[in-house]
């Protein structure tokens, strides 16, 4: 059976045809535009753990290092002193960064390094369960490893010469080397490039660190 269609009918069939096209595509872009959007690290990811615990390790050799360069007349632990400050301080900022663009607070109700807990190895004697209570990293006193305290501090704040020399050089040895093994354990559970990228320069960074601030060492 044939049917005849008016002009008007003609018309509106046609305008009708334009809109679902026109529909059609715009569900394509916005379904296209959902799947491209970027997924960022929830507030208990390791990526976020990472940023936040990096930050809090950072900003205490800034702190020691500031203090160190201005008690020091020698040149090669001043400028050890100033590039881990800065180095550090700049690193800081870039997590800062991350957690903000994430939508993340600074800081969490999550004990300390427990995002750690998935990663392998022993973090250089960070032993589970061996402290501030069932299954955490830290110290008894809930400082988390390589951090010094208060009284390490002050009494890096009264030395000078080679006693303050000798004393920082110990203290960030010690914080460099849990600082190595949480940029590992980030590298290793990081899901972002950003984490991963910055974990794995952080670990070989203070590695080498590491080695030098022991020859200082030896020679004092």
């Amino acid at each position: 059976m044939n049917i005849s269609l008016s002009g008007w009918q003609k018309r509106v069939l046609l305008a009708l045809s334009a809109l679902a096209v026109v529909a059609l595509f715009a569900l394509a872009f916005s379904a296209g535009r959902l799947s491209a959007a970027p997924t960022h690290p929830g507030t208990t990811s390791a990526d976020a753990g990472f940023a936040r615990d990096m930050q809090v390790h950072h900003h205490q050799a800034v702190e020691m290092s500031m203090i160190v360069r201005d008690e020091v007349d020698d040149e090669t632990l001043r400028a050890v002193a100033y590039d881990i400050a800065t180095t550090q301080q700049q690193q800081a900022g870039q997590m800062y960064a991350w957690l903000e663009e994430w939508g993340l607070s600074q800081s969490s109700t999550q004990p300390r390094m427990e995002w750690m807990a998935g990663a392998s190895g022993d973090h250089g004697g960070m032993q589970m369960g061996q402290s501030a209570g069932s299954g955490s990293m830290l110290e008894p006193d809930g400082r988390m490893p390589g951090m010094a305290t208060e009284q390490q501090l002050d009494e890096l704040r009264s030395a000078s010469g080679d006693d303050a020399a000798r004393l920082y050089l110990q203290l960030m040895i010690t914080h460099h080397v849990a600082g190595v093994d949480m940029a590992k354990a980030g590298a290793e559970l990081g899901t972002t490039d950003q984490v991963r990228d910055l974990a794995s320069k952080i670990q070989s960074g203070q590695q080498s660190e590491i080695t030098l601030m022991e020859s200082l060492l030896d020679k004092l």
